[in-house]
């Protein structure tokens, strides 16, 4: 997915979320104050045909449905519902908070659960195994399924051999997003060379303008942007497979693999080379982080985010399709040339209805997943999808198709503990890097104390090609 969730919440803000989630249950109940569906009146490109038989026909009823998402993100999956509530009759009851994961785990000890939501990948491991969540095998039609789909990331949606979770749009992770009217410098070959290159860049384009932006505010969610950038150091510095146990809960976050990533992050972010020093990287929400490349004169030269980031560019940083460009993450070490991370949303089914099961169906389509896809911001995980709007989004879809090495976002596969300690811990380093080894060796703890020795650990991502 493009954003990760925090698993801490309050009592107060768990229990009025649960409240939402068990009137959108009720059959008398109207929709939730954030609703998806027919409200949006967007147009799609997906034919009623197409839909009815995807989805089973005219239905009615309604659905509940948990997830993360908010603003142009919510906009685009209320496109995608339209032509499902306009063919089936079925109303979407949509409730989204950032703090899915403590919703869920205080919905799964209360039984108030939504009839679908969008765990992670740790999550669905966890409910699976528990049975919360409910496998879609006689759901889906699964050859076609698996033939449509990313092969990688049908691997990360089966859990015990059968099939509990898809995925509706996925992300490449660790681009490099840039002016062009800016910088003008080329790829660069190597991460020394992008360093060398925004510094200069940089000196060129006055006073005031850094290398980098960086933003980690997100709420209750704060420090997940900080999370992808280790993600990459680990999986190009010291490769696959230091990355797999990482995940997997056997490399100590104190190794010398792991600390070395934070170290790099930590030279980013340091005053001299961030956009108003360290504190306004605390202050500054990720979906504004990058505004400043349009600035004149700019604010910085370089800003690392996913795929979906250009939504953010054109809606809320004024930037037009020509205003921005990138650059996959450089190579580290050679010997790992060619790695990629991505990302999804998975979407999973809590309550077995008629309406769940049509929607799950819907979603897994080409036509549901190219109304996003031409809409901006995402690529989709059925590869029939081909509409996507520019060359931007052309050349995402590529960098996923060629990886050699392909990971999985590595905290989204962490149990709900980990996850939520390493957002926090990029915070506390952010704010004060002298802290490194306390912070390393309290993640050491929690890694202890989180991964369970008696059932299998979070399934490593899947490696090799990915094709969208």
């Amino acid at each position: 997915m493009g954003f990760k969730r925090f698993r801490g919440r309050s009592l107060a803000a768990l229990i009025a979320t649960l409240a939402l989630l068990v009137a959108a249950c009720s059959p008398a109940a109207s929709a939730a104050p954030t609703t998806a569906g027919t409200s949006a009146g967007a147009t799609t490109q997906a034919s009623a045909g197409a839909t009815t038989q995807a989805s089973g026909g005219k239905i009615g009823g309604s659905v509940s449905f948990l997830g993360v998402w908010g603003g142009s993100e919510l906009d685009s999956f209320n496109a995608t519902l339209a032509p499902f509530e306009a063919a089936t009759g079925i109303t979407v009851k949509y409730v989204g908070t950032r703090d899915i994961s403590a919703v869920l785990a205080a919905g799964a000890a209360s039984g108030q659960l939504p009839d679908i939501a969008t765990p992670n990948v740790g999550e669905l491991n966890e409910f699976s195994a528990s049975g919360v969540i409910k496998p879609l095998d006689g759901v889906i039609d699964l050859a076609t399924y698996k033939a449509d789909t990313t092969p990688g990331l049908v691997d990360l949606g089966t859990v015990g051999g059968k099939l509990t979770g898809i995925f509706d749009r996925a992300s490449i992770k660790g681009l490099i997003w840039y002016d062009p009217k800016v910088y003008t410098g080329g790829v660069p070959t190597s991460w020394d060379d992008l360093q060398a290159k925004a510094t200069a860049a940089a000196t060129a384009a006055g006073a005031t303008t850094k290398p980098w932006c960086v933003g980690l505010e997100n709420g209750a969610a704060s420090g997940w942007p900080g999370t992808d950038w280790i993600e990459d150091f680990v999986l190009r510095q010291a490769g696959p497979d230091v990355f797999d146990k990482w995940v997997a809960g056997t490399q100590k976050w104190s190794s010398p693999e792991i600390k070395a990533a934070f170290q790099s992050f930590g030279k980013v972010v340091a005053d001299a080379n961030v956009f108003g020093g360290s504190k306004n990287v605390l202050a500054t929400g990720f979906d504004v982080a990058g505004n400043p490349l349009f600035t004149s004169p700019p604010g910085c030269i370089f800003h690392h985010q996913a795929s979906f980031i250009t939504d953010f560019f054109v809606k809320q940083g004024g930037a037009k399709p020509g205003d921005y460009n990138f650059f996959p993450f450089p190579d580290i070490n050679p010997t790992y040339a060619g790695a990629v991370e991505g990302a999804g949303d998975l979407i999973s089914m809590f309550n077995d209805t008629p309406q769940a099961e049509a929607l799950m169906k819907y979603l897994t389509t080409a036509a549901a997943q190219s109304i996003w896809v031409g809409r901006g911001g995402a690529l989709a995980p059925n590869k029939n999808v081909t509409n996507y709007p520019d060359d931007v989004s052309k050349r995402e879809a590529a960098i996923l198709a060629n990886a050699k090495i392909f990971r999985f976002d590595a905290s989204d596969s962490m149990p709900a503990a980990m996850n939520a300690s390493f957002f926090t811990a990029l915070l506390t380093f952010t704010k004060d890097q002298s802290q490194l080894d306390s912070i390393l060796s309290n993640l050491d703890t929690v890694q202890i104390s989180s991964y369970p020795t008696t059932t299998p650990s979070p399934a490593p991502s899947p490696s090799g090609s990915a094709t969208p």
